[in-house]
């Protein structure tokens, strides 16, 4: 018998349950409440007239705490930095609206129009609100195709595009391969540094200095280094650290206090799982805010301010201001890596929960590391944690050296090893093998480093009598390398002890 409390569907209309509307309330603007809503952003109604407002407190309230010399969370003070901006851009969704919402809220004219028609300072000549915020607003773009065959440059489309846009600005064009160009890197101000090659037969990722190849030339170094990764994964992760470094060197050679990037809140959740998955738990605060510190240089803040504004907020806000969005370049096999299924299923989360993209975002804010880093990486210059080749140790299958003349104490003292200076993430990523890697069998072993990473390294000659032996352990006559076994000689190694 149904129970009067609930009602029989089948004869009271009224008792079936309605389905929860996209919205909460109703469909007039949460914030004017007279205009009937535009767009719904997580179950919120807002109008076209007051979702312009919406998007810029959300970037004021990430991006002004940051922006004096010493973060002030109150933002009572007035906004001075102490250099220049650069903002990066790649043609996307994201760094398009950030672009013109930087522009908007910070970069146009500070006048307000009088009733005479002349046009006067807002709150008097002096006031600090008509102070530049930075004194000097650059933009840039790393060019990728130079790395792959059959894609486009692309780099006078969006030099045109950001100077009929935002003419005041200055556009710097940098391409991948800088990073392996010691012309460039002289120019960004970098130590001296000579081409060096990692050897990637052996974990222990030995480091040798090349002289006069004929494959010294960037573009080349470049191709290499990619061949030389192991699995699509490992190539979309090496083409983001890459295009970061090179992006912090420019603003730091620039003299810019701050470098803003265009990653949405749902590009950031994308990051922090991918980044998660790829074994850089450690450093990923980092994701959404860092600072990075060169030598004895001054900080360089790296900021996302669009890290509240989902890509769905984007796209109107592109849409209503007729934004040209060029599009993000893609390389080959993009689709095929960790970040392109994590893209898929955060997107999906996202239309189906759009409150559990955000979860994700403040969870990971909230965490943080047990143990200080004990220095930055050689590679992507974040955070290094202590202690990681002592915890692979325990968990690799290791295999002593044939007794030769070649494995003597003596032929490893003067190699030097990369693996101490890299962090889990970035060791992983250039040794983890698949089975569903870039090629079933990599000829490629030798990968080159770029400019930063070998300026780290860099011995003379004369320095090389005092290189430390860092991977070769002697004790009782014996000595053990660590190096990467087949699964075919570890499987005759243990075979009379397999019950079959």
């Amino acid at each position: 018998m149904v129970s009067e409390s609930c009602g029989n569907p089948s004869v009271e209309v009224e008792a079936i349950m309605s389905r929860r509307p996209k919205y909460d309330k109703s469909k007039i603007c949460i914030k004017c409440k007279v205009n009937n809503g535009a767009i719904v952003v997580r179950h919120a109604v807002y109008c076209k007239e007051c979702f312009p407002a919406l998007l810029s407190s959300k970037v004021k309230r990430i991006l002004e705490p940051q922006i004096n010399p010493k973060p002030d969370l109150s933002r009572k003070k007035s906004l001075k930095a102490s250099g220049n901006l650069l903002v990066g851009f790649s043609g996307g969704l994201g760094s398009t609206t950030l672009l013109d919402l930087i522009s908007r809220i910070y970069l146009s004219n500070r006048m307000e129009i009088k009733e005479e028609g002349i046009a006067k300072p807002r709150g008097g000549k002096g006031h600090p609100r008509n102070e530049p915020v930075w004194k000097k607003v650059t933009v840039c773009y790393v060019e990728i195709a130079a790395g792959f065959s059959g894609m486009t440059d692309r780099t006078e489309t969006i030099q045109q595009l950001v100077q009929e846009k935002f003419e005041a600005l200055d556009f710097i064009p940098l391409r991948l391969e800088n990073a392996f160009d010691p012309t460039w890197w002289d120019r960004v101000g970098g130590k001296p540094t000579s081409d060096m090659n990692a050897d990637l037969i052996n974990d222990d990722l030995f480091v040798s200095t090349v002289f006069d190849s004929p494959t010294s030339e960037p573009v080349q170094r470049l191709r290499s280094y990619i061949s030389a990764l192991p699995t699509h994964t490992a190539i979309d992760s090496t083409i983001h650290t890459l295009i970061r470094i090179l992006l912090l060197y420019t603003a730091r050679s620039t003299r810019s206090s701050h470098l803003l990037l265009g990653t949405s809140l749902t590009s950031l959740s994308i990051n922090l799982i991918s980044s998660i998955s790829q074994g850089g738990g450690f450093s990923v605060r980092e994701e959404a805010q860092e600072e990075w510190r060169s030598d004895s240089m001054e900080t360089v803040r790296l900021i996302r301010p669009l890290q509240e504004i989902t890509m769905k907020e984007c796209s109107m806000w592109a849409w209503w201001n007729n934004l040209r969005v060029v599009g993000k370049q893609r390389h080959p096999g993009v689709k095929q890596g960790i970040g392109a299924l994590t893209k898929d299923f955060i997107v999906g989360l996202e239309r189906d929960y759009p409150s559990t993209v955000s979860t994700i975002a403040r969870t990971c804010a909230k965490l943080a590391p047990r143990v200080g880093a004990s220095g930055s990486c050689i590679l992507c210059e974040r955070p290094l944690q202590p202690g990681v080749q002592e915890w692979e140790s325990r968990i690799s299958i290791r295999a002593t050296a044939p007794s030769s003349p070649s494995h003597s104490s003596d032929s490893f003292s003067l190699l030097q090893s990369l693996t101490p200076y890299l962090c889990y993430s970035c060791h992983a990523t250039l040794m983890s093998r698949s089975s569903k890697g870039v090629s079933g069998n990599i000829t490629n072993t030798s990968l080159p480093l770029p400019v930063w990473a070998s300026a780290r390294l860099h011995i003379s000659p004369s320095d090389a009598a005092i290189c430390v032996q860092l991977d070769v352990k002697e004790a009782d006559d014996e000595i053990w390398l660590a190096r990467k076994v087949d699964p075919n000689e570890m499987k005759a190694a243990i075979g009379e002890f397999l019950l079959v």
